[in-house]
């Protein structure tokens, strides 16, 4: 399978603010890949310089095979939707749909029309009175109607109800499997949205915590949830990421996957172990000491 993305040792710095580092990673092909991290991790960073918007300060990054840094052939293949997304100030409705086909050479007329409608997006009201739910939709629309060959969607939802959610998911999974692209999505709503992804790579302080196919991720990690003195029992020389302590009850997220008997053992003492689940896991490395790294599989426990 060949790869959309392909990004080598890349670290971005802002003075002296280190945004990314040393970062390796790939997206194959075809693929929705979930990019999850908590703010200022270094999402949008790496989203700017696939999108050509930003160079890394060392490394390399391609699309397509190729540097997307003023490059008008591959950027032409590249949709990238911010989640602070700015447009001129008598901008309407109709300006944005008659403007962004000329950027986009697979522009779908219907499927912009079906998000007009079904994300409501008023047609009279400036764009720069839009509420923040309504200038997501009209990203949104920017964003899948493009049906660019790799598609960066950063925090599309802001500001979107349930319904204009569930509206999104989709069309975005039917028009896919219809005109297959290569689709990157960051977001913090991880467990609404899980369901969309083939890969998953979470992002922490700049660095790859986890790159792997979102079947691997269960295998990663796992909690152990029950009495207090059981749990510290059950980590002792384990790599624990995450703990949450209530009164005498403690909870403990462990890298890699726990063994049969570390299960017989837990159940002895009146605790229970479960896989991490992908919001526990993005939870537990966005806590995790800084200097640890894991890409794909944990070793087993």
């Amino acid at each position: 399978m060949t790869n959309a993305v392909d990004i080598r040792s890349i670290s971005r710095s802002f003075g002296r603010t280190r945004a990314l580092e040393d970062i390796t990673l790939s997206v194959p092909d075809g693929s929705i890949c979930g990019l999850f991290g908590r703010n200022g991790a270094g999402k949008t960073t790496i989203m700017s310089i696939l999108a050509g918007q930003d160079r890394p300060t060392s490394g390399n990054a391609k699309v397509f095979g190729e540097h997307p840094f003023e490059n008008s052939s591959t950027l032409s293949k590249i949709s990238f939707v911010r989640d602070n997304q700015r447009y001129p100030d008598d901008y309407r409705l109709h300006h944005v749909l008659r403007i962004a086909p000329r950027f986009a050479p697979n522009w779908s007329v219907d499927v912009a029309a079906e998000l007009v409608d079904g994300l409501r997006i008023p047609a009279k009201i400036p764009i720069k009175k839009f509420s923040r739910g309504q200038l997501s939709s009209i990203a949104i629309v920017m964003g899948l109607a493009s049906r660019a060959p790799l598609t960066l969607l950063d925090e599309p939802y802001l500001g979107l109800d349930i319904t204009a959610r569930a509206l999104f998911h989709d069309l975005l999974l039917r028009d896919y499997s219809a005109h297959p692209r290569t689709v990157i999505l960051s977001t913090h709503l991880i467990e609404e949205s899980e369901a969309l992804f083939d890969r998953v790579i979470i992002i922490d302080r700049g660095r790859v915590r986890v790159d792997c196919e979102r079947d691997e991720a269960s295998n990663l990690a796992f909690t152990i949830s029950g009495p207090a003195d059981a749990v510290d029992k059950l980590s002792t020389n384990r790599r624990v990421l995450l703990t949450h302590a209530a009164g005498g009850l403690r909870s403990a997220t462990i890298t890699g996957e726990a063994s049969d008997e570390l299960v017989l053992q837990a159940r002895t003492l009146g605790a229970t172990i479960s896989s991490a689940s992908l919001p526990e896991l993005v939870a537990a490395y966005g806590a995790d000491a800084p200097e640890s790294t894991l890409i794909k599989k944990g070793a087993r426990a």
